[in-house]
């Protein structure tokens, strides 16, 4: 069903960095299920591009769900429990993402991965994501679990500086990522998506980024 980092050409396949596994196809099974938890908080919780601190526009739409919500804009990078939208919660994480990200945390030798926030980029041709590290949770000890729908992308994941130049990992309809450990805080990316058209989702691509963000900070939100 699923490959973890076992290739049939191994020789043409560079090796992952310690700590960070691919698990080929692995949300296949789940994908009918998790289109339609995401056409539901889709809807209750909007796509927007958001702003940088520095005022830029993000090529990526974002939304979220669960307890908590990452967001940006002109006062910095941080999690929320209210979409600033709406001023309501945002919307409860789907069984079917909690569950999956599960199952690929503990796929990835994590046992009891249980998130409570998801990150969703819808990427349009030609959007992409600049290296960055995660670094907004509370909780550094769980993984980061990345699940990829629609067109295909080009992961770029590199080590704990920018100096260090990145692996580009290709990534199709279904895969799923998992980092942690001495990983958990590499950069890491996304090259600019290629356009075309997938069968399931058309010119775009999802990704939802699931994560353990833990306490809130006492920032208002």
């Amino acid at each position: 069903m699923f490959e973890l980092e076992l290739f049939s050409n191994a020789s043409a396949r560079p090796s992952l960095p310690t700590g960070v596994t691919r698990l080929e196809g692995f949300a296949l099974e789940w994908q009918d299920a998790l289109l339609a938890a995401l056409t539901q908080v889709i809807a209750a919780a909007p796509l927007r591009h958001m702003l940088t601190p520095g005022g830029q526009r993000m090529s990526v739409a974002m939304t979220n769900c669960g307890a908590l919500g990452w967001i940006t804009d002109r006062r910095g990078y941080r999690y929320a429990a209210l979409d600033p939208r709406s001023g309501e919660p945002w919307p409860a994480l789907p069984e079917v993402i909690r569950k999956l990200a599960a199952a690929a945390g503990l796929a990835a030798g994590y046992a009891s991965f249980e998130p409570d926030a998801c990150l969703i980029n819808c990427y349009a041709p030609g959007a992409r994501m600049s290296l960055h590290q995660d670094r907004d949770e509370q909780d550094f000890g769980a993984p980061i679990v990345s699940v990829s729908l629609g067109l295909p992308a080009t992961f770029l994941i590199g080590g704990l500086t920018r100096r260090e130049r990145p692996l580009r990992l290709p990534l199709a309809h279904g895969d799923v990522v998992v980092w942690g450990g001495p990983a958990r805080l590499a950069y890491h990316g996304v090259a600019p998506v290629v356009d075309g058209l997938h069968p399931k989702l058309g010119r775009q691509r999802i990704n939802l980024t699931l994560r353990r963000a833990g306490a809130l900070k006492l920032n208002g939100n």
